[in-house]
């Protein structure tokens, strides 16, 4: 009896030594968990922020001009921002990975523009060949599609500095569109070839249609995908990202390609709603397309950030200049005004980074 008292004695303080170890480290991972717990709460307060804001812009559209809320009204700038809401899931999805592209805008022009000189006739500004419309359609998603491919090589595999890289290809691919029409657009293109941006379904435009079937798309697959959650390990610390079995290179280099195809059919929606394609098409698009990223919270550093809140950017960026138009007020302010609101995120982006840290 005395050995198995002495037995008991000795398990009892082996457990007590265990539960004493196990509280501890409970109580070491209890902080970590807790500061998680706030990064998340943080960048989900930072996303949603955006609708108060939405919410009082409604409001004023409706006080300021009785145009502002009806149906013709929400549908022409639904099929504006189609073609933008598309370099913005582009832009998005390698911002995600801790790069950037600012040659997605010459994309936007050149893939289209290519399209539609290879189809239309001489008279139309284009080639002459009149190749067939569904030809035109593949070589605009194929362009969109190399030169996004190309983009990833050189600045995954070769390291160019993801900068100064895609803007000399912006500047390049500008000089390109330019050049093959000389200056001059490129028009009389077939109905096919501008089906996406010109047609609507149920008294809504196709092309809007569209990019809302995307945005659900990539935020699903963000979320749920294991290459969407390898993006955001990838962007937030891509030696952890290699060091977990997760193939970095060829994540990267897919997703520059995917937003190249991505800016070549939104060019492609621009195309539809005007019926031409200007030797311009694209200028100065990057500087609002970076704008309802960052606004929308996604994080120029990478690996933060989600598709819901680069949506409320851009719903945020069309409906501000919606209430500015309608109020009958000069482009030169509405470019103002876009810029305050890109200086107020990125305040408000700081502020959540020194709260987070």
């Amino acid at each position: 009896m005395g050995q198995a008292d002495a037995d008991r004695s000795r398990g009892g303080i082996r457990g007590s030594g265990m539960t004493d170890v196990a509280v501890a480290r409970s109580a070491e991972r209890a902080p970590d968990v807790s500061r998680a717990a706030v990064r998340v709460l943080l960048d989900r307060v930072r996303e949603l922020a955006l609708l108060p804001a939405i919410g009082v812009l409604l409001v004023v559209g409706i006080v300021s001009s009785p145009a502002f809320f009806t149906t013709s009204n929400f549908s022409n700038p639904a099929q504006r921002s189609a073609a933008l809401v598309m370099v913005v899931v582009a832009e998005t999805l390698i911002l995600l990975t801790g790069s950037f592209d600012l040659s997605l805008q010459s994309i936007y022009g050149l893939a289209p523009l290519v399209g539609a000189w290879l189809i239309v006739a001489k008279d139309g500004h284009g080639l002459g060949t009149q190749w067939s419309p569904a030809v035109g359609l593949l070589i605009v998603l194929a362009l969109g599609g190399v030169v996004g491919l190309f983009n990833g090589l050189m600045i995954v595999k070769l390291r160019f500095n993801a900068f100064i890289f895609t803007l000399a290809m912006l500047i390049l691919l500008a000089g390109i569109q330019q050049g093959i029409v000389s200056g001059q657009s490129a028009y009389n293109m077939p109905h096919s070839f501008v089906y996406l941006g010109s047609v609507y379904w149920l008294g809504f435009p196709l092309s809007a249609w569209t990019t809302i079937a995307v945005f659900l798309i990539a935020g699903l697959f963000l979320r749920y995908h294991r290459t969407g959650r390898a993006i955001y390990a990838i962007g937030g610390n891509l030696e952890a990202a290699r060091a977990a079995g997760i193939k970095v290179d060829r994540i990267r280099i897919g997703v520059f390609c995917a937003a190249g195809v991505l800016a070549a059919i939104g060019g492609l929606m621009t195309a539809g709603q005007v019926l031409t394609v200007t030797a311009n098409q694209g200028n100065n698009l990057i500087f609002t397309v970076f704008a309802a990223a960052v606004i929308g919270g996604i994080a120029l550093e990478g690996g933060r950030g989600r598709m819901l809140g680069a949506f409320t950017g851009v719903v945020l960026l069309g409906m501000v200049n919606d209430v500015l138009v309608l109020r009958n007020t000069s482009t030169f302010w509405i470019d103002a005004v876009n810029g305050a609101i890109i200086l107020i995120a990125l305040a408000l982006a700081r502020a959540v980074g020194a709260v987070r840290t």
